[in-house]
């Protein structure tokens, strides 16, 4: 199961992990790219950690936002969240999710540092990261 830093400048460190359930207490302070559901499991992981932000896969978002529930328990907490489409990258593959993300949906605090849905996930953190 991939977990490795994918990149780092002066305003933060990205992560990239196939499942939310690998990150760590070093992982404190990142931006987490996990290729997990954004469903309200991935956000109790997620929450175990503070983080920076946190995104998943909409995984279509399914019945009543279920696909997407993260997002809001993350702006709760004060975290960004947002989720990129599921037919932009493969559920489970965060190099896939890492190469090929469009962000679909965003809480408040993610649209405070500029990150919106439609562009490519990539280009916002490593523009965020200032690699």
């Amino acid at each position: 199961m991939l977990k490795k830093e994918i990149t780092g400048g002066p305003r933060g460190r990205v992560i990239i992990m196939d499942s939310i359930t690998k990150v760590t207490p070093q992982d404190a302070g990142t931006y987490v790219v996990s290729a997990s559901h954004g469903g309200a499991s991935s956000g109790e992981f997620a929450l175990e950690v503070p983080l920076t932000a946190a995104f998943f896969n909409d995984a279509g978002v399914g019945k009543d936002g279920a696909g997407i529930a993260a997002l809001a328990m993350l702006q709760e907490r004060g975290v960004a969240g947002g989720t990129v489409s599921h037919t932009s990258a493969r559920i489970g593959d965060a190099q896939d999710t890492w190469e090929h993300g469009v962000i679909s949906h965003v809480n408040e605090n993610a649209c405070a540092l500029g990150i919106v849905p439609g562009r490519r996930l990539n280009e916002v953190l490593l523009q965020l990261v200032g690699s």
